[in-house]
């Protein structure tokens, strides 16, 4: 079936209402005609740990908003409540929830494990604007996915103040991790608000590593569920190339 003959209802779940989600959306944007967005936000406005391990109820009721607008597809943003679950406790959820709603859904974590599979990574280092103790939280999660996480180390910045962050600074933060970890097979970003889309060519090229983003990750799986294949180029190798998802 040509997947242009009809439209396809991608719902999403965006964590905060803060001028980053802006560029978080970009990719989506991009993405062929044939696919129409509906929004909603947790409005996450702390980026705590006990935010973040609050939030199950609400999400669940905007998957179900979502349910009933009949999405095709629906995607959970914000990687950190559900890695506080831990990748198991995730998994468990979302397939509670796909039975329940009967709609197909993936988290920004479920993503990025995938996306890191595809690209045939099996160790990284991981770059967040998150304090040590969530950083211990993310780099378990992948631990259980079944990667070597080498590093997964923060920028301190406010959570309100993310979005500020120069891109050249986050650049240089995530070569510093690096280069403390040349046998690593990829770099990990975590976190969609700062400034990042734009470095992650530079990175890829100067490192000789691909990199896995939130928003050509998220770009990229939603296209191969929905059977589309439009490659965008400037945004990494997983995007440019869009190769098929590994195997579950």
């Amino acid at each position: 079936m040509n997947q242009t003959q009809r439209e396809f209802i991608v719902g999403t779940v965006h964590p905060t209402n803060r001028p980053g989600a802006a560029r978080d959306q970009q990719l989506d944007d991009s993405l062929p005609p044939g696919i129409r967005h509906i929004s909603l936000t947790m409005n996450f406005t702390r980026g705590t740990e006990d935010e973040f391990a609050a939030s199950m109820p609400g999400y669940e009721a905007k998957v179900a908003e979502l349910a009933g607008m009949e999405a095709d597809l629906i995607r959970p943003g914000g990687a950190p409540p559900f890695m506080l679950l831990g990748f198991e406790g995730e998994r468990q959820i979302i397939r509670g929830w796909e039975k329940k709603y009967g709609v197909p859904m993936f988290t920004s974590g479920q993503n990025h494990v995938l996306a890191l599979r595809t690209l045939g990574i099996h160790k990284f280092i991981g770059a967040s604007y998150f304090p040590e103790k969530l950083n211990g939280v993310f780099a378990r999660y992948f631990t259980e996915a079944g990667f070597r996480v080498l590093a997964m180390e923060g920028i301190q910045v406010p959570f309100a103040d993310v979005p500020t962050l120069p891109p050249m600074q986050v650049y240089d933060h995530i070569k510093r991790v690096f280069e403390k970890h040349r046998d690593a097979e990829g770099i990990y970003l975590l976190g969609s608000a700062w400034k990042t889309l734009e470095i992650i060519d530079q990175l890829e090229q100067t490192l000789g590593v691909p990199v896995v983003h939130p928003a050509p990750a998220r770009c990229w799986e939603t296209q191969i569920r929905l059977g589309f294949r439009k490659p965008a180029s400037g945004y990494g190798r997983l995007l440019a190339e869009m190769p098929e998802a590994a195997p579950a």
